[in-house]
């Protein structure tokens, strides 16, 4: 029999060759899906009773031949009727799944095809493609023929076992797909998950020797080359959660991930069946200081069959900070599998994973350790939950969520930590109840006090614990943008920051601090400590405080250095605040002994020196005593010694 092939256009394999798939390489996958779907098709007419022969070795081959040129996939499974190739092969884009599907809609068995054009990909990368192929019904083999135009030839063949060879005659200009190592890399990537065992080549593997035995008597290890079978047909996804331990999970997180050498904090497992379906394990890695999701540690399947780890849109933005895999059949794909569709169902996808993320982790926040038998209660009250000893590598993720995901927001309001410079966590509820009495200001705004680095705020920090206040530790780089969040989202709160102003003016309170300078001699002392400072990047203030207080602080005010904190983390519109210079306040205490001895100091080369003398003081306090200005410090304190 010969034939052209029933396409609208004559121009039909060069759009094949050129756009139908985004890359080359996926005819291999269009190809071993095809022949895992005939396998599954077989097995359903097995389980229906229809189909009464034995099933035997249902594995795929994939088999090479350089001297021929060709590469060949051969399957088992269904095999086709000279009707069926001329029904699916001949009529370009008439699927057999689906018309399989339409037949036998309570089919068991998972089936990747539904455009029906897999096939044809393989012309992307050969001069001539066979097909050799025998029906498991009882019907004459056929061998269908085509060299890349729509002409065709079928005839019968003598193929005596059922099942379909599709033969690959390579191109000159894709001789790659003859090299070993390039289709054990392809396979790999595509169809290690795939539901049909798959045979490529040869493996080497050491064994104990049936006939040599070492000194002591043992039989000794020798290699043997065995087929080489290059996948897992029952990945982790597709078992129970209840048949899997943590160390099931782990070893197939570095299954998925080989290079990663971290353990993953925790995980979900994913098992949907209803309104769509969706299968698949998501890790919790160590989320290091810096935001840089990766976009490709999510994979994306289709009934095992690899697609894409560009899952964009699939999962919500903060959510690739994490790593896995989901399979759906239900996500919507182009005919390539490679770009996904947008429609409805990705977005209830993306909201469930989001959901069920937010249950793990508020679950893990109610969670408490079960005291033993030798645990005092000591040790039972200081008992961390999950979800805290976990904090400090995921608070990172769930701030980033929080401020992307308005849903997400809202659940993780409930089980969201603050931390304590202390160590200890509090959920936003618990820490508001614990410092509301004592750091409400005199407008009734609850001020929370943080530091964003416990060692080099350590001053502040403890000039605040003296007054009895609490300090929380936030010392990611979201946390300006969070800070503002968290001032939304509650009501009557204020963030401050330890070293954004003295101690007595973070929590302004209507009580005032008598001044012991008149303000003539207030006007008269500021000119003298503003001629020796940087004013372009020194504000001098003064102010009314304890005695005992440093005579000179820095502070730096919390608007100013939030919003360029979040201008260097984000952009846009706010760019003008990175642009802005650091600037710094430095508060002169005019109830300290030394700044009134300022003021009364007479010899002028005495009174510069002692400026200069406390305002190093309190910029080296801050860690911005450098340099020329740090040697000069260090000599003239030796003088005055």
């Amino acid at each position: 029999m010969e034939g052209k092939l029933n396409v609208q256009t004559e121009n039909i394999f060069p759009v094949i060759k050129k756009f139908l798939y985004s890359d080359h390489e996926i005819f291999l996958r269009e190809l071993i899906s095809n022949a895992v779907d005939a396998t599954q098709k077989l097995k359903t007419l097995s389980t229906r009773g229809d189909f009464k022969g034995e099933l035997g070795d249902l594995t795929i081959d994939v088999k090479i031949d350089s001297k021929k040129k060709t590469l060949t996939v051969s399957d088992r499974g269904i095999g086709m009727t000279a009707d069926e190739v001329e029904k699916y092969i001949n009529q370009i884009a008439f699927s057999g799944v689906t018309d399989f599907l339409d037949k036998y809609k309570d089919s068991h068995e998972p089936l990747i095809g539904h455009f029906g054009l897999g096939f044809y990909s393989a012309f992307m990368v050969s001069d001539k493609v066979e097909i050799f192929t025998k029906s498991w019904k009882d019907e004459p083999a056929q061998h269908w023929s085509c060299e890349g135009n729509p002409e065709f030839t079928m005839v019968e063949d003598k193929k005596a076992d059922r099942g379909t060879d599709i033969v690959l005659h390579i191109a000159d200009d894709c001789k790659e797909f003859l090299e070993e190592g390039t289709i054990l890399q392809l396979l790999k990537k595509y169809c290690r998950f795939m539901p049909v065992a798959i045979r490529f080549g040869e493996e080497t593997v050491w064994v104990d020797s049936e006939t040599e035995c070492d000194k002591d008597g043992k039989p000794k290890r020798v290699e043997k080359k065995q087929p080489r079978v290059i996948n897992d047909p029952e990945p982790a996804w597709k078992k129970s959660p209840s048949s899997l331990t943590d160390e099931d999970y782990k070893k197939f997180y570095h299954e998925l991930f080989p290079m990663n050498f971290e353990e993953p904090l925790f995980q979900i497992h994913l098992n949907v069946d209803y309104p769509f379906n969706l299968t698949g394990i998501l890790y919790f890695p160590k989320v290091r200081k810096t935001i840089d999701p990766a976009r490709n540690k999510i994979q994306l399947y289709c009934n095992q069959v690899f697609v894409t780890d560009q899952v964009e849109g699939v999962v919500p933005d903060y959510l690739m900070l994490l790593h896995g895999v989901l399979d759906s059949p239900d996500i919507p794909l182009n005919v390539s599998r490679s770009y996904l569709q947008s429609d409805g169902n990705v977005k209830k996808i993306s909201q469930h994973i989001s959901k069920k993320v937010a249950d793990k982790l508020e679950e893990m926040s109610k969670q408490r350790p079960q005291d033993n038998e030798t645990s005092s209660q000591q040790d039972s009250e200081v008992s961390k939950s999950p979800l805290e000893e976990k904090w400090d590598d995921i608070k990172i993720f769930v701030q980033y969520g929080m401020l992307t995901d308005e849903k997400f927001c809202e659940r993780a309001m409930k089980f969201y930590l603050l931390k304590g410079v202390d160590g200890t966590y509090y959920t936003l509820d618990s820490y508001r109840e614990k410092i509301k009495a004592l750091q409400t200001d005199k407008d009734k705004t609850v001020c929370y006090l943080y530091a964003s680095d416990a060692e080099e705020e350590h001053a502040y920090i403890e000039k605040a614990k003296a007054k009895g206040y609490d300090v929380l530790l936030m010392d990611s780089p979201l946390e300006s943008h969070f800070i503002n969040l968290l001032e939304q989202k509650i009501e009557k709160t204020r963030f401050v920051r330890v070293d954004s102003d003295t101690v007595e003016k973070l929590i302004p309170h209507d009580d005032a601090i008598p001044e012991k300078l008149s303000k003539e001699e207030q006007e008269k002392l500021k000119p003298i400590i503003e001629a020796e400072v940087n004013k372009d990047k020194f504000t001098v203030q003064l102010e009314s405080l304890e005695s005992d207080d440093a005579p000179m602080q820095v502070t730096q005010s919390e608007f100013m250095r939030r919003y360029r904190e979040m201008a260097q983390t984000s952009g846009g519109g706010m760019g003008f605040y990175g642009e802005l210079p650091e600037s710094y306040n430095l508060v002169v205490n005019i109830n300290h002994p030394l700044v009134g001895r300022v003021l009364n100091e007479t010899d002028a080369d005495k009174q510069k020196e002692l400026v200069h003398q406390l305002t190093d003081l309190a910029l080296l306090a801050n860690g911005l005593l450098k340099g020329e200005a740090l040697s000069r410090f260090l000599k003239r304190s030796v003088e005055m010694i």
